[in-house]
């Protein structure tokens, strides 16, 4: 297993709650969810990835349980991975949902 299945199935079912057109995509070695055709959240192993506007990277990864997203042995822009902690709750899991929507509107 790539990537945690049971976490994909909540991102599916939150994501039934949202009133937009999300498709899933495989890549990084796990699944990603696109909002018209652009990365927004997604699970690698066990970890949450998200996409993160620029001007918010600083302070979202002064949270606990957050890291910038080094799938290629450095830092890639606008991602991080949340730890299972950092998405322990319905609530948590939407906040980061709604996050990486928020990228993805800005990049259409």
């Amino acid at each position: 297993m790539a990537y945690n299945e049971e976490i994909a199935k909540r991102i599916q079912q939150a994501l039934t709650l949202i009133p937009e057109n999300f498709t899933e995509k495989k890549m990084f070695g796990g699944i990603a969810f696109l909002y018209q055709g652009k990365m927004t959240v997604g699970v690698v192993k066990d970890e949450l990835m998200v996409r993160v506007i620029g001007n918010k990277m600083e302070s979202v990864l002064q949270q606990e349980h957050t890291r910038p997203m080094d799938f290629t042995g450095k830092p890639m822009k606008e991602f991080v991975f949340v730890s299972p902690q950092g998405f322990k709750s319905e609530e948590q899991l939407h906040h980061w949902i709604e996050m990486g929507l928020e990228h993805a509107k800005t990049k259409l």
